[in-house]
């Protein structure tokens, strides 16, 4: 009853005339940051901060989060139009959303995308509402060690998007985590693998990676093909018939609970909630076999998730002051400027602003629903354009948005170097998104790794002493025989008889 008196409270905060504009710019904001290639919501909100100086601490912090949450939203447009993933989320949005595209069903994608992300807020708001006391409990459980284990159990669930080969699979990953290694050493800060260049002083940046491998590498393939090929296909609907919207509802929901659970872990983030999400998925699904080539339950499940994540990121921040996410260490940020120090006392002391900002992400969720849906085919039209003139325009926001990571030359080149590697995996037929993802979990798993190593003077028993990390680590075990076991299983299963189609049947 008390939670529900202090959400009221919350609601007539949030329904304040300047709130609401608040809310409303950084939705549009956070829209407009997530078609963008490579900006993504940390720039944006980092850009926005200044503007804040003189507004209220709820206002201000009410139009950052509205951001934060907004740009899920955009960057699933380009996702799904262009394969050019607008944030680091946004990645396995491309693996059947794209698809999707291409078979005519863009206006569907869309429409599904937006509606998980508006379901996967709205049930993260009510879970930060009943449960973020407990679970607040629960994330102080994690040190180090359970961030390598459940990073390593993600790495594990990258045998999910394999397809047909698991190697292939554990190859890219493998991949992913070398190229994570460039730059500076996270324990001992010196300059590893460098070659002696002061531009990989920083790492090889994400942005780059996924702008080269996702947008140039589509784009040189379909180059080889004749224009009438490569043409996308016309819009059969762009309205979820009453059978997609059904088949899309389990996988909302549990998308929404698995993102608000690995949102809350400080470190996840919402684009490893988007890959747990997915994989779980797949292995729930009836027809595993269509991922990656346009699965709509696939894609309402890592886009509900993405966006719980980002709702349940900031039980940490607000409750702790722990940012989840690099995105939640920028909203931390913004509020000690703003004089406002999160922690456990924050809900007593503050309880109008921490009320009215819970409040305004439901009210900001419904704006970004009431636009995107009418948008939806405006968007889906940019499909009509000929790929002819399509394909330019791609490859022109691609490198603006790598070159907008860093300001430099030398991140447009690392994306063109990348284009070519993306080209080559499409003909090998090398998945892409296992690279991705080792990218971005790589360097929060090494330092977890070395911290623990560490705390135990270099002995691995601390791994099989802590009940969280053991636990998952042996669902990383699981995760990497199950598969075996049912491959095992369908070797050894008798194959049914040919059907003699010459043979007479009886009368």
């Amino acid at each position: 009853m008390e939670a529900l008196q202090n959400l009221l409270m919350g609601f007539a905060v949030a329904l304040t005339p300047q709130n609401l504009a608040f809310a409303f710019v950084g939705s549009v904001l956070g829209t407009m940051i997530g078609v963008l290639p490579g900006v993504g919501p940390v720039a944006g909100v980092a850009m926005l901060i200044p503007l804040t100086f003189q507004m209220s601490p709820t206002g201000a912090i009410i139009m950052l989060t509205a951001l934060f949450y907004g740009t899920q939203y955009g960057g699933t447009i380009t996702s799904v139009l262009l394969n050019v993933p607008g944030e680091a989320a946004s990645a396995i949005t491309c693996l059947d959303g794209y698809a999707m595209a291409k078979q005519g069903r863009a206006g569907v994608a869309v429409s599904i995308a937006a509606i998980g992300s508006f379901i996967g807020g709205t049930i993260a708001t009510i879970a930060l509402v009943l449960a973020a006391g407990p679970l607040t409990r629960m994330a102080l459980e994690f040190g180090p060690v359970e961030f390598f284990a459940l990073i390593t159990l993600g790495l594990s669930l990258l045998m999910g998007l394999a397809g047909q080969s698991m190697i292939k699979a554990l190859m890219m990953g493998i991949f992913g985590l070398i190229l994570a290694m460039v730059g500076m050493d996270p324990v001992r800060g010196l300059p590893r693998f460098t070659f002696g260049r002061m531009e990989f002083m920083d790492g090889i940046g994400f942005v780059p990676v996924i702008m080269g491998l996702f947008g140039l590498a589509e784009i040189l393939v379909n180059a080889e093909e004749k224009l009438a090929q490569i043409t996308l296909a016309r819009m059969s609907s762009l309205v979820p018939s009453r059978e997609e919207i059904r088949d899309s509802v389990g996988p909302i929901l549990r998308g929404s609970v698995i993102g608000f659970i690995v949102g809350v872990m400080p470190g996840a983030g919402p684009t490893i909630a988007a890959l747990v999400a997915y994989v779980a998925e797949k292995r729930f699904s009836r027809h595993p076999e269509r991922f990656g080539k346009g699965a709509l339950d696939g894609l309402a499940a890592c886009e509900s998730a993405n966006n719980s994540a980002v709702t349940g990121a900031l039980v940490p921040m607000l409750a702790l002051g722990i940012p989840g996410s690099a995105s939640t260490a920028v909203l931390l940020a913004a509020l000690i400027l703003l004089g406002v120090r999160p922690g456990p006392m924050l809900m007593t002391e503050q309880p109008q602003l921490v009320w009215g900002l819970i409040a305004s992400m439901y009210i900001g969720n419904v704006i970004l629903l009431v636009m995107n849906l009418p948008l939806a085919p405006l968007f889906a039209s940019m499909l009509r354009i000929p790929y002819a003139f399509l394909a330019p325009g791609i490859l022109v926001l691609s490198l603006v948005g790598a070159y907008a990571t860093t300001l430099s030359v030398f991140t447009v080149v690392v994306t063109l170097a990348f284009g070519f590697i993306g080209y080559l995996m499409i003909k090998a037929d090398l998945p892409r998104a296992p690279l991705v993802l080792a990218l971005v979990l790589a360097p929060l798993m090494e330092s977890s790794l070395r911290q623990s190593m560490m705390m135990s003077e270099g002995t691995l028993n601390i791994f099989f002493e802590r009940p969280i990390a053991l636990v998952l680590l042996v669902g990383v075990v699981l995760s990497l025989v199950w598969p075996m076991i049912r491959a095992a299983q369908s070797a050894i299963r008798p194959k049914p008889a040919a059907r003699d189609e010459h043979a007479v049947d009886p009368v």
